[in-house]
Formats: structure tokens, sequence, C-alpha cells
């Protein structure tokens, strides 16, 4: 396979654009549906025309780096969601676990209200002090096409997650 013009870069820089305030701090798994928080826009680099429409929008899609993930405790192939032995031995892009490669989050939030380069949310599934990386409104055409399948084992795991 020739690799010549598809070759992946060595490193890929990412500088974020603002961070998440929380009374939240622990990095606990479960009970994120009704968690306030903000996400706060770099305001040295980014105005409140920045967020010009976002109000329009019900819902958020948050990218984030897990910060606090330790480089050591990264995965990078199968485990048992949670340390669950019970649950079967998956790949870590089987699962959307923090001690990912690149220790990326994406999450899917309620936007409470916009208050200049403040962002206030619901659900948001980050703890005080997380860097964001990019925020998108939610669009529905975005959303999955058909139905959904996904294994018990996501379920039980997601029974208590919002």
């Amino acid at each position: 396979m020739d690799r010549t013009s598809h070759d992946l870069p060595d490193t890929v820089t990412l500088q974020p654009i603002g961070q998440v305030v929380s009374r939240r701090s622990e990095l606990t798994d479960d009970h994120w549906g009704d968690v306030p928080a903000v996400i706060r826009l770099d305001a040295a680099r980014y105005g409140e025309e920045a967020l010009f429409g976002l109000e329009d929008f019900s819902h958020l899609e948050v990218v984030f780096h897990f910060h606090r993930v330790p480089e050591e405790k990264i995965e990078t192939g199968a485990r048992h969601p949670r340390g669950n032995t019970d649950w079967p031995l998956v790949g870590i892009f089987a699962q959307r676990g923090k001690n990912r490669p690149n220790r990326l989050g994406v999450s899917r939030c309620t936007l409470v209200k916009v208050d200049g380069t403040d962002i206030h949310v619901l659900g948001l599934d980050a703890v005080d002090g997380t860097p964001v990386l990019d925020i998108k409104p939610y669009l529905r055409e975005f959303g999955p096409r058909g139905e959904l399948r996904q294994p018990q084992w996501a379920v039980e795991l997601m029974g208590a997650y919002y």
C-alpha cells in the first residue's frame, strides 16, 4: 500500500479554546445529567461574537481533553469496561473510557444560556478545569441514521451515567 500521500503526521497540536468551570472535580463515572457547568472561553482569543447564534440551539457537542489522565494510564489494547469482569474484554476504540490514546472526550450536553463568553450547560461530563478544544451546535441531521445497535454491557454501563 502506497502511503506517500497519506502518511500520518507525527503530532497534531491543539490549543484549548477555553475550560470547564464546574462544582464537580472528582473523576467519577455516573450521574452527570443534572450537573451544571460553564464552558468559559479564553477571552484573550475569543470575543462574544464567536458565540453569536449559539443560543438558537438546544444542545451542544463539546470536544475536550482528559487532562487528568496520566500518560502511563493510557490504554491501547483491550480491557473490561470500568474493570468489570462481568462485561466482555473490548478494545479501547469499542468503548468511551477516558484512558484513550489521545485522551479526547466528546460529549453532548444541554445548552442553558450564553452569557458573554460563558456557555452555561447541563450534563457535560467533564470536570472543573478540563480544557475545551471545540464546541459545535448539535444538529439532528448529524445524528445517526437508521436503527442503533449496541451491546447489552453498554446499556448496563450507561444506566446511571446521566
